[in-house]
């Protein structure tokens, strides 16, 4: 679990530095997941107000693939002018703990600028799906009966948010891998899939219209955007817990002026009233960190998800 104190800490308040703007040229902002999943919402709610911050359009960019692994390359691949940063969550981290065969790491090709966000996953099904609650989930693991439940990519922080939680009930599912969470959703809405495990940010409105039924969440306790809902841990799971990060990143080299100015630009959008509201209503908190204590996040999240990968015995060959 992201721990608490990252967790807990406030931003640092910093003045945004001279407008980073080259001669008209908006700022990409690469999501690294199609449409529709938590990163995108996360995204969508805050590059308005960081368009304002720097006084420069901000456009989104989603390349989805390879659970994050296409749109993450691209960033890195980008030139370190201050002009292009990557939107993601712990994903990252997590598909360097299984890389496929001959992958270039990403990890050492992007330089932090800020921790957005932190919210725990959700486990999604279907009205129709006959689970009715993480109970019914949970015994159809123990009895080994099958279940397909869908994650945002093989090797993602979904899929082992997921695995995590098979062990702590005593069960295992088949996990189906989609290229982001919209897409999962779409399928998980028309009947195709037992189950799915997404950001809670990804899914929350469906759940609140009725549309999907969501089973829990995998924070230590219930999220204040979904009340009804509640904790594996409380449910079914004494003790467990696995929450997900939002971060925002630059290519590696961006000179260090230039990553101050992002992180405060990016720390003054996340303050930015409606934004805390809309992140607030998706089930998101802003811990808002800057690049250094960001950096020590990745490298927790990195021993956390190795370890992960070591006792479920998941392989380079599957990512």
């Amino acid at each position: 679990m992201l721990a608490r104190r990252h967790l807990l800490a406030a931003a640092a308040t910093l003045a945004v530095t001279p407008c980073l703007a080259q001669a008209g040229r908006p700022l990409r902002a690469i999501v690294p997941f199609p449409p529709g999943g938590g990163v995108d919402a996360f995204a969508r709610a805050f590059t308005p107000a960081l368009a304002a911050a720097l006084g420069q359009p901000v456009v989104i960019e989603n390349i989805g693939g390879a659970a994050s692994r296409l749109g993450t390359s691209t960033a890195i691949r980008a030139p370190a002018d201050g002009q292009t940063l990557l939107i993601t969550n712990d994903t990252l981290v997590a598909i360097e703990a299984v890389p496929p065969p001959g992958a270039t790491p990403l990890l050492p090709g992007l330089a932090p600028v800020l921790l957005g966000a932190a919210a725990p996953q959700v486990l999604v099904t279907h009205p129709r799906s006959g689970i009715a609650d993480a109970a019914a989930y949970a015994t159809r693991l123990r009895g080994g009966r099958a279940v397909n439940v869908g994650v945002p990519g093989l090797n993602s922080s979904q899929h082992f948010a997921s695995e995590l939680l098979g062990i702590a009930i005593g069960g295992r599912p088949e996990h189906i891998a989609y290229r982001g969470g919209g897409p999962l959703i779409a399928d998980l809405l028309g009947g195709q899939l037992d189950a799915g495990i997404v950001t809670l940010g990804a899914a929350i409105e469906q759940i609140r219209d009725g549309r999907l039924v969501g089973l829990g969440v995998t924070g230590p306790a219930r999220n204040a955007a979904a009340p009804g809902l509640p904790s594996f841990a409380e449910a079914v799971a004494p003790g467990f817990a696995a929450e997900t990060w939002i971060g925002v990143l630059a290519p590696v080299g961006t000179p260090a002026p230039v990553i101050a100015a992002l992180h405060a630009a990016s720390a003054t959008a996340l303050r930015e009233a409606t934004v805390q509201s809309r992140l607030a209503a998706l089930g998101f908190d802003t811990p808002g960190l800057g690049p250094e204590p960001f950096g020590a996040v990745l490298h927790e999240t990195a021993a956390r998800f190795a370890a992960v990968a070591r006792a479920v015995g998941l392989r380079p060959e599957a990512a």
